[in-house]
This record gives C-alpha cells, structure tokens and sequence, in this order.
C-alpha cells in the first residue's frame, strides 16, 4: 500500500515539469502573437507615412507639370507614382475664380471659371496626423491670393487632414489651380502701355481606366481675353458646394484671402489686360 501512495507522489513530480513547460509555451506563444502584431500593424503605419512623404514632391512636381501642358494645345506629361495606400484622384468644379474688371468709359466684365483640384488621399485608418492638420507645401511664401511673378507656379500645393469629410476620411496632398499675374510694359515717347497678364489652368477630369499608378496632364484648349483702358481688376475665389464642414471649403484650402485687387500703378496712357485661360485633362491610369 505504502509503494502504491509513493509511486503516485512519484507520477505527480513527473508530470509537474510537463505541465509547467507547456504552460511557459502557450505564454510565450501568446506574447508572440501579440508583438507580432504589433509589429505588423507599425510596420504598415511605416508604409502609410512613406506614401504620405513621398506624395509631397510628387505633388509638387505635379503643380509645375500643370504650368508646363496648359500653354500649348495638344502637350501632354505623364507622371507615374507608387503607393500602396494613397491614390490620386481629381475632384472637379470645386474652385471658382472671378476675374471682375472695370474699364475707362467700356463699362465692367467679369469672367467665372470652375476648376477642378488633384487630391493625393491616404486613409486615415493607415496613416494619421491630426483633425485639423494643414501644412503649406509650394509656394514657400504664399501671402496673397494671386501667385506673382514670372517664376510663380499655378497651383497650390498643401496637406491637409479635415474630418468628416463627404467623400470619406483621408489625410491628403492637395495640388489647386491658382492665378498667376505678370507685369510688363511698353514705353515709347509718345505713350507708354502696361500689361497686366492673368494665367488660369481649369482641370478637367478625362479618362481614368487606373490600369497604373499614373496621371496624364493634356493642354486641350486656350483661350484669351483682352481688354483696355482698364481702370480695375478685382479677383475673388468661391466654392461652388458651399460653405459646409464637409464640403471642400475656405477651412480646408486655407486661401490667404478669399478676393485681391489688383494695384494698377499710375502714369500709364493705356492699361490692358490680357487674361489666359487654359483646360487640362487629367486621365488616370492610360499610359504604362
């Protein structure tokens, strides 16, 4: 009876190692698990940042790429990208400059234009800064409405994360459309003739069968309007949705200001102002 009790004592001890053994594996096990997962789901944030970082310069070169096509009828760039959760998209009519112009004894003209703007969208699931975050991307300064200056480009380029927003909730790369003016002027000893040029690219959305990461920017049309003895230029930039926390408002592009005079300097015989309007097509995925 005795080595009966002592033999069971033994098969108790013998399994005690056992037991704790497997217990420390599925701890171990379990731990793994978890970091594996953590690690997995910060290795993807990684991912979402590097899309977010590398969209900035794609951007950019996007806003010059515009300037390059909307002069010449028919020019046509393509810029391919690479991201594994950001996509570009245009969101159209979303801008609308107005150009209003009063001249010497002709009377007052105004000219609207909606445009489009390209939007560089990351899920804020995968990638987030703040609600509320924007950041200036091009120009390095931008203090006025109207961009000016030879080397000025025509677009905006910014991040911004807003929500709620219509269209879901991403942090976003932002290329708008905006006016650039040019001063120039012909003096002769009988007169002297200055030129106020204004430069507007109206995007417009084209094909977009996204068999690639690609964006194809086509000049498709130009148009110019001329006027004299003008005596006033007064741009102003509406939204066409609507002021509206999830609409694509003044909050969200964050203008210097919403309307610009435009100083016409004194001593002129004549001021004429030549206003450039150009359509770009934007087609997403057509070229390989």
């Amino acid at each position: 009876m005795l080595g009966k009790t002592f033999k069971k004592l033994l098969d108790r001890r013998a399994l005690s190692p056992v037991i704790s053994t497997v217990i420390m594996i599925g701890a171990i096990v379990a731990l793994l698990g978890v970091t594996l997962i953590y690690a997995n789901g910060l290795l993807l944030s990684k991912v979402a940042e590097g899309d977010f970082n590398a969209a900035k310069p794609f951007m950019r070169t996007m806003g010059l790429q515009i300037d390059d096509v909307a002069w010449t009828i028919g020019r046509t760039e393509t810029l391919r990208y690479s991201s594994k959760y950001g996509e570009v998209r245009l969101e159209p009519s979303t801008l609308n400059y107005t150009v209003n112009v009063e001249t010497d004894g002709s009377g007052t003209y105004k000219f609207s234009n909606k445009t489009g703007v390209l939007l560089f969208n990351i899920a804020t699931s995968r990638y987030s800064v703040a609600n509320g975050y924007w950041s200036l991307i091009s120009p390095s300064q931008d203090d006025a409405l109207i961009l000016k200056g030879a080397s000025a480009s025509v677009a905006r380029v910014f991040a911004v994360e807003r929500m709620p927003m219509q269209d879901g909730s991403y942090i976003r790369v932002v290329a708008a459309p905006a006016i650039r003016t040019l001063f120039s002027s012909i003096n002769t000893s009988s007169s002297s003739t200055l030129y106020i040029k204004l430069y507007l690219p109206v995007l417009k959305l084209g094909e977009a069968p996204r068999r690639s990461q690609s964006v194809t920017l086509t000049g498709k049309s130009f148009a110019a309007n001329t006027l004299n003895d003008v005596t006033s230029i007064n741009v102003t930039v509406d939204f066409p949705r609507g002021p509206s926390p999830e609409n694509f408002d003044s909050f969200f592009f964050h203008f210097p200001s919403l309307s610009e005079v435009i100083d016409i300097p004194a001593g002129y015989s004549d001021v004429v102002l030549e206003f450039y309007v150009s359509e770009v097509t934007v087609d997403f995925g057509i070229n390989f």
